[in-house]
Order: structure tokens, then sequence, then C-alpha cells
């Protein structure tokens, strides 16, 4: 049974009039019958009677009628939805990022992406780098924003820089002000707020200050971004933040920057390279990206 031989049935069906149902399917009246006739064959019983030139639907073609409007409506209905989607007016794209991104990056871009598409669902998982790639590499997610270089290199991602940012201190604005600028070596014996295990702050910071020669000191360890922060406005020590976060962080939180060469990271957009990803995960990259050329 082929999609086109029920809608000439249904044509048919409804006019009662083979030469007016292949002028209304746009068809000639003897691809029309012929057709008709095929369906038939497929089915084993006679569709329509066709007694003196009077044509009325048999008891298979009553029974018939209904499930071909059906599956006819079904297919309009599903074509509907694809142009819906191919035009970016429904769908959702599913979007990873580590919690420090979610703070500072995403809300301006994905308020663009809203103005532009606002019949997209915004699907974020918050995570380290490591959790994200796992999830990308089973399809749970659509694209990530992770910190380079991965925690494990994974020949089926697809990465693109986006941007380096630096990071900086950030203390209590009641409590005493930190030299200008901290140097890593001045964090060696400082209260500092931390994040958990597997956030990828967590391991620069705790990297650098090593490289220093000294283990950190942690008053507070195992929070979120805004936990972190938190516990900084609340005088529990210093932490080390990226400067977007910093600068959303208000006016009760001090800043200060990190000695030359300082912290930086590398945050790169990435997706699973045997697949491509869905048309509206692809406008969000392409704003994404435009980002990046931003000064």
């Amino acid at each position: 049974m082929q999609f086109q031989q029920l809608v000439y049935f249904v044509a048919v069906a409804e006019t009662r009039h083979f030469t007016h149902a292949a002028e209304r399917v746009h068809v000639s009246q003897p691809s029309l019958s012929q057709q008709i006739r095929a369906l038939e064959k497929e089915l084993g019983a006679e569709l329509f009677s066709r007694a003196r030139g009077n044509i009325a639907l048999t008891d298979a073609g009553e029974a018939l009628l209904p499930l071909a409007r059906r599956i006819l409506a079904d297919a309009d209905t599903a074509r509907h939805e694809v142009q819906e989607l191919a035009q970016l007016r429904r769908g959702r794209v599913r979007l990873g990022a580590t919690p420090s991104l979610c703070t500072g990056l995403l809300p301006d871009v994905l308020r663009a992406f809203h103005d532009l598409h606002p019949g997209i669902q915004l699907l974020i998982e918050e995570s380290g780098s490591h959790d994200l790639v796992r999830e990308l590499a089973r399809g749970a997610l659509d694209l990530a924003l992770v910190v380079l270089p991965l925690p494990t290199p994974s020949p089926a991602l697809t990465t693109v820089e986006l941007l380096q940012e630096d990071l900086v201190v950030v203390s209590s604005a009641a409590a005493p002000a930190p030299r200008r600028p901290v140097r890593i070596a001045d964090l060696e014996g400082q209260p500092l707020v931390m994040f958990r295990h597997g956030y990828d702050l967590r391991e620069l910071t705790v990297a650098a200050c090593r490289a220093e020669g000294f283990e950190p000191s942690f008053t507070v360890e195992g929070g979120e971004m805004d936990a972190v922060l938190g516990f900084v406005r609340a005088g529990l020590g210093l932490a080390v933040v990226p400067r977007m976060v910093a600068a959303r962080a208000g006016r009760d939180l001090r800043v200060t920057a990190l000695a030359r060469p300082g912290l930086r990271r590398t945050i790169a957009l990435a997706h699973r390279s045997d697949v491509a990803p869905p048309r509206a995960a692809r406008e969000l990259q392409r704003l994404l990206l435009a980002h990046r050329a931003k000064p």
C-alpha cells in the first residue's frame, strides 16, 4: 500500500467520480484508475462499486475511508511539525555548560537566542567538563561548553575554541583588601573557599598552587559557584573565579587581578563529530561563535 494510493482513494470517495478526483489530485484519470486497481489488488477487496456509472463505496471502502483519512491527517501533521522545526518555530536545544559559564557567559547569549526563537525550548545541563563530555558522547546533549584541555580527549567530539578568560581573586568587600595584584604565591596560607571535586576551576587553582610549591588551605570546600560566592561574601575566605562571573557578582565582593602571567582558561564549544547538531542547536552555535568575535 502506497501513500499516494490513499490520496487517490480518498479523492474518489469524496467526489464519487474518477475524473473529478483525478483533477483534484492533479493526475491523469487513467493513472488514478490504475492506482486504485492496484490498491484493491493489494487489499484483496474492491473498494468501489461501479455499476451503471455510479461510484459508491463498498463495505471494504467504507471501512478503509476513516483509516485513510486518519493516515493522511497524521502525515499532514508530521509535515507541519517538521516544517515548524526547520523554520525554528518549535523544537529544543540541549546545552551543557560548566556552572561558571551558566553564571557568566550564557545569560546574555540565551536571552538573544530566546528573543530570536521564542518557540525553542532551552534545556540546560550544569556540570563539569568531564561529565559534559560523557553526556555528549551518549547523545544526551546537542552542544556543550567545556574547558580545554578536555579531561579525557575524545576523537568522537569536535571542539571549537570560543574564548579565553582571565581568572581573578574575589574577597568580601568588608574584609581587608589583598595586595594588588595578587600573585599565586600570595595565596599560600590564605583561607580559600574551594569548589567541589570535579570542578574545572578547582583543578586549575590547585595545580597553580602546587606549581608554586605549596598546598592551598581550604576553609570551606565542596560548593557550586553560587555557594562559593556566598561563602566569600560571608568572609570565610578568598576564591579564584572567572572574570565574567566576578563582573556579575555585585558590590559586596572585591575583585583583584592576578599578577602576570596570571591564570587563564580556554572555553570551547563541543558537539559530537558523527552527528550534526539539530537546526535549532546550530542556530545557538552560531550565536555563541558570534559572541567569540566580540572584543
